[in-house]
This record gives structure tokens, C-alpha cells and sequence, in this order.
């Protein structure tokens, strides 16, 4: 894999669930929201089953009413409860040493999050990994809307040709959005989608980040 890497000149990351473990918590978050309207509860595996983009279509398998509560009431609620424990997550084992490694070789980073971006920078630099990366992409909401607009743009920005990036990410999301930029992806099945749902597309899936070094 390390042999692999050299051949970019550029890597994207994603942030949730490939760089950080926060899948535990969304589900514990999850379920007291769904405790709270009598909806029955999930575990992390079922989550890694429905878990969607555009999240919206996700709260509906949950069970969500929109003609009940609003999405956005529903994003406010589930948000202010993450960030309030959100420095309980910890980075994935390998992720600095990675992230180091990659740096040494020559390769520039970035990171494209659905996360809202100021948000973001805040807590990258909270864990200490700011340093590794030239720029960090959010989106200017916390709807967790696609990515894809924001890649686009940054791949243009990068001035690379798209075959020389690659796309680091844990979601079917992330392989759509390479697959609109134009770049490779590679996906790590440790976050919000299972080996087997990321399996079933036409790319490299990892289980773990230790799994590139």
C-alpha cells in the first residue's frame, strides 16, 4: 500500500469515522434521541447499515416524522449533544504515525468533512494533527450535506491532475464525491459503513488505517 501512496502527489482525507472514532457516540447520541420518542434503538452494526447521505434519508429509517419535528430541529438537538462529548473521541491507533509518514514522503494532505468547518479546524487542531494538512474543507451548515461541490472546487484549486489525488474516506459518500472530482478513493471499513456495504463497490477497501502503513 505504502508503494501504492507514492504514486499521488496529493492526499484527501475525510474526517468522521476515518481519521476519528466517533461512530460509538453517534450511536449512543442516536439512541437516547429515539428513547426519547419512543422509536426503537440501534447498535453500531444496524448503524453502519442505514447510515445515508443525504442524512436525511437516514432519520427517516430511524423512523423520524418530519411532518412531526423538523429535520433541522432534529440536526440542532443530535449536534449540540456531540459536540458537548465530542472530545471524548479519540483518533484511530495509527492515525499521527500515518499522517507523519505520508508527510515524509513528500505527499501534501487535506481534509474534505461534511462537519461545519469552523467546527472542524477547531477540533483537528484540538488533537494536535493540524500541522499535517495545507488546507481543511467543511461545509458552512451542520446538515451534513454532500461534499461534493466543495471537492470539486478544491480539486481545481490543487492544480493537480485529478489521477495524481486520492481520496481517503469510510463512506460510499466519499467514494461518490471522488468519483466527481475525478481522483482515486481508497475506503477504511472502521467507520460509518460496514465492509460489506463498501465492498460492493469498485474500489480498495481497508480495515483499518494500520492497514496502509
Amino acid at each position: 500500500m505504502k508503494e501504492r501512496l507514492s504514486n499521488y502527489k496529493h492526499i484527501i482525507w475525510d474526517w468522521n469515522g476515518t481519521l476519528i472514532n466517533d461512530v460509538w457516540l453517534v450511536v449512543e447520541i442516536m439512541n437516547k434521541m429515539l428513547g426519547k420518542r419512543n422509536l426503537p434503538g440501534i447498535d453500531a452494526n444496524k448503524y453502519r447499515e442505514i447510515f445515508d447521505f443525504p442524512v436525511t434519508k437516514y432519520y427517516l429509517k430511524l423512523g423520524y416524522d418530519f411532518s412531526k419535528e423538523s429535520f433541522e430541529e432534529l440536526t440542532v438537538e443530535f449536534i449540540s449533544n456531540y459536540y458537548e462529548r465530542f472530545n471524548e473521541c479519540k483518533l484511530f491507533n495509527h492515525t499521527e504515525e500515518l499522517l507523519k509518514k505520508i508527510k515524509d514522503m513528500g505527499i501534501s494532505q487535506s481534509i474534505l468533512s461534511a462537519s461545519k468547518e469552523d467546527v472542524l479546524m477547531e477540533k483537528i487542531k484540538y488533537y494536535g494533527i493540524s500541522k499535517y494538512f495545507s488546507k481543511i474543507i467543511g461545509l458552512d451548515n451542520h446538515y451534513a450535506e454532500s461534499k461534493v461541490e466543495r471537492g470539486k472546487k478544491w480539486i481545481t484549486e490543487l492544480n493537480l491532475n485529478p489521477q495524481e489525488v486520492l481520496l481517503i474516506g469510510d463512506t460510499i459518500h466519499d467514494y461518490d464525491v471522488s468519483k466527481h472530482m475525478g481522483c482515486d478513493c481508497l475506503l477504511i471499513a472502521s467507520g460509518h459503513h460496514s465492509f460489506k456495504k463498501l465492498a460492493k463497490l469498485d474500489v480498495d477497501v481497508l480495515h483499518s488505517l494500520k492497514d496502509i502503513i
